[in-house]
């Protein structure tokens, strides 16, 4: 198993990932799990990075998740890069790689699912119904193959993250569910594995999302508390720009995920704009 910049062991069955798991374990190795689809980029790696800092093992999973995708959505476009992936895992001294196929995850007659609650039904959730049914799914299904410490999520993704970390509290499953912050291109946007399908026009329109949410925050700064207010404007920006239409722009509170009349709390501004064809979400803790 590489030490640190040696080439990561690759895995791709749960019988092979845990033989490799239960040695560690034998050794008293803290294990810390990054879940992930692949097509990597500075966001996931600063998740190996955090993991690295606090385990002894860190585990990347690479896989492509079906049943999160709906039926009109990016499944078979999806970028699927495993060997950069690995050369960029192999560069933060990742130690093993899980990258199963579809028949290890779901083997024939798999009909098993995690019924998600009220944090998964708004924003994402009305957007993309069974969404989040398959995420958590497959990442429960992670978090028994691994049976990891702890686990690393980004903020960006911050309904997803709210929704598993309530599924580990209620399913008592025993790790620790770390949430980092939203890693950015200098100019604001986001990280995201989706960027990489915007052109050079689509890429500059994109900057309405972060410029949104920057505009949120500034009037909540000189005073603004209507969130209905604060939400015309964000639409009002995004709207001007050419190209971008708006799946959900909106003000919730940030463990309901229900909207707030008034900014009178840490509040999470959220949005979902389709720049072109591409859909982005990205969101702000306005405090």
């Amino acid at each position: 198993m590489s030490a640190g910049g040696g080439k990561p062991e690759l895995v791709s069955t749960v019988a092979g990932l845990r033989e490799v798991l239960d040695s560690a374990r034998a050794r008293g190795l803290r294990i810390g799990l990054v879940p992930t689809m692949g097509a990597l980029h500075e966001g996931h790696l600063s998740l190996v990075r955090a993991s690295r800092a606090e385990c002894q093992l860190t585990v990347v999973s690479i896989y492509v998740n079906p049943t999160q995708f709906g039926p009109r959505e990016d499944l078979e476009k999806y970028p699927r890069t495993l060997a950069a992936d690995l050369a960029a895992l192999a560069a933060c001294g990742v130690e093993l790689v899980f990258a199963p196929a579809n028949a290890e995850m779901y083997p024939a007659g798999f009909d098993t699912w995690v019924e998600v609650g009220a944090a998964a039904r708004p924003l994402e959730g009305e957007c993309r119904p069974g969404h989040f049914r398959g995420v958590a799914t497959v990442v429960l299904k992670l978090l028994n193959q691994v049976r990891p410490d702890a686990a690393y999520f980004g903020q960006k993704d911050y309904q997803q993250a709210l929704v598993i970390r309530r599924m580990v509290e209620d399913l008592s499953v025993p790790v620790t569910v770390r949430v980092c912050p939203t890693v950015r291109e200098p100019d604001g946007l986001a990280m995201s594995s989706r960027n990489r399908y915007l052109d050079a026009h689509e890429r500059r329109r994109a900057l309405v999302l972060w410029q949104s949410l920057s505009l949120a925050a500034g009037l909540v700064r000189q005073g603004e508390r209507d969130a209905k207010a604060i939400v015309e404007r964000m639409k009002a920006l995004i709207s001007a720009a050419s190209g971008a239409a708006i799946d959900y722009v909106a003000l919730v509170d940030p463990e309901s995920l229900e909207p707030v009349a008034r900014v009178e709390r840490k509040t999470l501004a959220a949005l979902a704009v389709r720049i072109g064809a591409t859909r982005l979400i990205d969101n702000m803790l306005i405090e």
